[in-house]
């Protein structure tokens, strides 16, 4: 396993930030850090990358304790972002590659590489302050993964982004691992999240309360839900004790509809056979529930059992 963390526990004073957490994350994959605000997952990180020490527990990459030369093997893109906003891009962006053990010349190199890669070549003068803060977040993407990180952190790397460039570094992100990186990302983006990620971990009030590969989670969560698409009906309440409409979208001539089959020991065959006595069926599918509202369902659950 590439990160091993077992056992992880942090409090500050009174207050436990991360409680007995433990996860796996394979090599090359990419894994979700979700969880609301005050949830552990800034502990858990500044504990990977050593800014923070854990009480207890431990943490392994590649099978290493992580000392200063396993941290070099790690890149780190931080929500608060940190560029020097006086200091040039190119002179920052050597600088920071040198402090990950990069020679000037192989430093050169990766930033001429990136800043051309990210169409900002023309920037490579410029004063950090004097840069849009679209291109600040590019330049502190770029001082993340210069020196070719083997562990990838990336914290809301998509936060404050337009569409496009949200999107650039979200293809660069999918090309990292496809060059073997292993990258944690945490993001409040659910979208993200199952566009980039492999596995997903749920941390709340300090534990992880989900761990698992996003498609064996939605398999786990399915909750007999189809997705109906029918000519316009002209029944104005259609009742079955057989299923429940959540929802209805009209189209142009057709009616989508979210349909939850209620009776859990009717087959398929019979649920669509009842649904042909009130619908003229264009198609159906089921509807696996998205990682947001998994997300949604879990920390709501968590928060219930909690208060009990």
């Amino acid at each position: 396993m590439f990160l091993y963390i077992n056992n992880i526990t942090k409090s500050f004073g009174t207050k436990t930030a991360l409680k007995n957490v433990s996860f796996e994350i394979e090599k090359g994959s990419i894994v979700g850090l979700l969880g609301p605000n005050g949830a552990g997952k800034t502990t858990l990180i500044r504990s990977i990358t050593g800014i923070t020490q854990p009480d207890n527990g431990s943490i392994l990459l590649n099978g290493n304790t992580i000392d200063d030369q396993e941290r070099r093997k790690i890149g780190y893109l931080p929500e608060e972002r940190g560029l020097y906003p006086e200091m040039k891009v190119g002179e920052q962006l050597l600088y920071l590659a040198q402090l990950k053990g990069m020679s000037k010349s192989e430093a050169k190199k990766e930033c001429d590489f990136w800043l051309e890669k990210l169409q900002l070549t023309d920037r490579k003068s410029s004063r950090t302050n004097e840069l849009s803060k679209g291109m600040q977040q590019k330049i502190q993407f770029i001082s993340a993964v210069i020196h070719k990180p083997q562990f990838l952190i990336l914290d809301e790397p998509f936060s404050g982004f337009d569409p496009i460039n949200a999107e650039t570094i979200k293809n660069e992100v999918l090309r990292l691992k496809g060059m073997g990186t292993t990258i944690l990302l945490s993001t409040h983006d659910m979208g993200s999240v199952e566009e980039l990620c492999d596995k997903v971990v749920l941390i709340h009030q300090a534990q992880i309360i989900l761990d698992g590969p996003i498609d064996k989670i939605k398999e786990q969560y399915r909750n007999g839900s189809f997705i109906v698409r029918t000519t316009k009906t002209k029944e104005d309440k259609i009742q079955s004790p057989n299923f429940r409409i959540q929802s209805s979208t009209m189209k142009e001539d057709t009616i989508e509809w979210l349909i939850e089959k209620t009776n859990k020991e009717m087959d398929n065959n019979g649920f669509i056979t009842e649904l042909m006595q009130h619908f003229q069926i264009i198609s159906i599918e089921e509807h696996l529930p998205s990682m947001n509202e998994i997300f949604l369902l879990k920390v709501k659950n968590d928060n219930s059992n909690i208060h009990e």
